[in-house]
C-alpha cells in the first residue's frame, strides 16, 4: 500500500507547471477571473455602453444595478445557457442556482452574478418587450 501511495505522490509531482496555474479552487480561482463591465438597469437609458467580449473558460462577474425609475427585468436565455452559474447574490444573500433564465427588479438595488462563461457565440440580454438598440446588450463569447 505503501508503495502506490508513494507512486501516486510521485506522478502528481511530475505533472507539468501548467496543471497547477489554477491552484486549489481550479477556474474558479481568482487568477483565472476577467473583467466586465456592469449593466444598469433605468427607464429611457441605454442598458450598457457598446457590446461585451467575454472568453470563454474565464470566471466574471456581472453586476446589474436597478435605479428603481421602473420595474424592469433583463432576460437573456441563449446567453445564460451559455455560461456556469456559480452564485447570485442580492443584498448580501448568496443564492446557488441551477441555472437562470432572467431577473426582475421591482425596486431600486445590486445584484451580482458570478458565473464561468462556457460555449462560444453571440448573444444578447435586454429588457422583455423593448425593441430599442440602447435596451439590449450584445455579449460575444470567444
Amino acid at each position: 500500500m505503501k508503495t502506490l501511495i508513494t507512486i501516486a505522490a510521485l506522478s502528481l509531482a511530475a505533472l507539468p507547471a501548467a496543471a497547477h496555474d489554477f491552484g486549489f479552487a481550479g477556474v474558479l480561482s481568482n487568477s483565472n477571473s476577467g473583467e466586465m463591465p456592469g449593466i444598469t438597469l433605468s427607464v429611457g437609458k441605454p442598458l450598457a455602453e457598446g457590446p461585451i467580449t467575454l472568453e470563454s473558460g474565464k470566471l466574471y462577474e456581472l453586476e446589474i444595478e436597478a435605479d428603481g425609475t421602473g420595474e424592469l427585468a433583463l432576460e437573456g436565455p441563449g446567453f445564460f445557457r451559455a455560461i456556469w452559474v456559480n452564485e447570485v447574490v442580492i443584498n448580501g444573500l448568496e443564492v446557488r442556482p441551477f441555472g437562470l433564465e432572467s431577473v426582475e427588479f421591482d425596486e431600486a438595488g445590486t445584484m451580482e452574478i458570478e458565473f464561468l462563461a462556457i460555449k462560444p457565440g453571440q448573444f444578447h440580454l435586454k429588457i422583455p418587450g423593448s425593441t430599442g438598440e440602447s435596451q439590449r446588450v450584445d455579449i460575444s463569447i470567444q
